[in-house]
């Protein structure tokens, strides 16, 4: 694991790397560090058809010609964006990863074997769920940071609704550098049909992510929880708020809160993914209060960033300043995805 070194001269701190937090500038002490994110990989699939999923698009027959040429290439752009998430903070990179829009565990085994990430070592925690449109949740992760304890595939019923089918939200449970935390990888259901409409789904998939939390909660309050993922909903819509019980001033948690960095990027204009000429800020990672500690005696959160680095930004043309997505109004364009990875950095005291 990479440690930080912090060393106090004469009043000038020096950090390895640049964490200058007033708290960590303490002599001559280490720290551990390790990054936990997630990335929609916009339609990571391959060629082969799958009679049980609707993959047709996805197909080399199909409407966006999905060959291997195009299925190679998707999995180098991945794989270059992962291999470089949070290298500012430590050259081992990001140690738990959450994914979306991943048509099977396969697709994740060929992206973690590609050349640019199989010297990480990755591990796969990964279920198929009942989307209609073939696409799942799933987590990968360094060993010697993370060691799963245990994981479940959690479905979305809704009342009514026999006829939805959307990805199950996934835990993974287990110990990052020695401390135990719980991660729930969420894609939560679209905005088809307007933002209006189609907000139940959401709220009930909200729900049902609290619902797993509080199951948490009830067994440690203190207990280390990221919520992370796709949620189709910006900070301030009510599934994140309200539901989810997600606020932006950690100064004014109530118990069983969640707090929320992404909220106030969000309030500056920040996005995640960007869609007529507006931005978005979907992918979030939500932090329960064991999390929050001051100390770092125990595994802290120390800072939410989006990677949005200019190589994934689109450079000219309609989409110019948009991520440098695959595709875009049904034309390959070869780019790594239409939303940008986000993530938090932990910080524990190495005794």
């Amino acid at each position: 694991m990479y440690l930080l070194r912090i060393i106090v001269l004469t009043g000038i701190i020096l950090t390895i790397p640049f964490i200058q937090k007033s708290s960590l500038a303490q002599n001559d002490k280490k720290y551990q560090v390790a990054l936990a994110g997630f990335y929609n990989l916009e339609n990571l699939f391959d060629t082969i058809d799958d009679k049980v999923k609707r993959d047709e698009e996805f197909l080399p027959d199909g409407k966006n010609r999905w060959d291997s040429e195009k299925y190679l290439h998707k999995l180098d752009q991945m794989s270059l964006v992962i291999s470089k998430i949070g290298k500012d903070f430590t050259p081992d990179g990001i140690a738990v990863l959450g994914l979306s829009e991943i048509e099977n565990r396969t697709v994740i085994e060929d992206l973690i074997s590609t050349p640019l990430l199989k010297d990480f070592g990755y591990e796969i925690v990964h279920y198929d769920s009942p989307d209609r449109r073939g696409v799942d949740v799933g987590l990968i992760y360094q060993k010697k940071y993370f060691e799963v304890t245990n994981s479940t595939s959690n479905r979305l019923w809704i009342e009514g609704r026999d006829d939805f089918y959307t990805r199950d939200q996934l835990v993974v449970s287990g110990k990052l550098l020695g401390d135990e935390i719980h991660f729930i990888v969420n894609h939560w259901p679209s905005r088809y049909g307007g933002e209006k409409r189609s907000r139940p789904l959401r709220n009930a998939a909200a729900e049902l992510s609290r619902h797993l939390v509080d199951s948490l909660l009830t067994i440690d309050p203190y207990a280390k929880i990221i919520v992370m993922g796709d949620l189709n909903d910006n900070p301030n819509n009510e599934s994140v708020k309200e539901i989810m019980k997600a606020k932006g001033d950690s100064s004014k948690l109530n118990p069983g809160d969640f707090y929320n960095p992404m909220y106030s990027m969000y309030k500056k204009g920040i996005g995640s993914n960007a869609w007529r000429d507006t931005w978005s800020l979907f992918d979030q990672t939500l932090l329960s209060q064991g999390l929050l500690g001051k100390d770092f005696s125990t595994l802290t959160f120390y800072k939410a960033l989006i990677f949005n680095k200019g190589f994934l930004l689109q450079k000219d043309g309609r989409y110019k300043g948009y991520p440098y997505r695959s595709f875009a109004s049904g034309n390959w364009m070869g780019g790594y995805s239409d939303h940008f990875p986000v993530y938090v950095v932990l910080v524990k005291e190495k005794k």
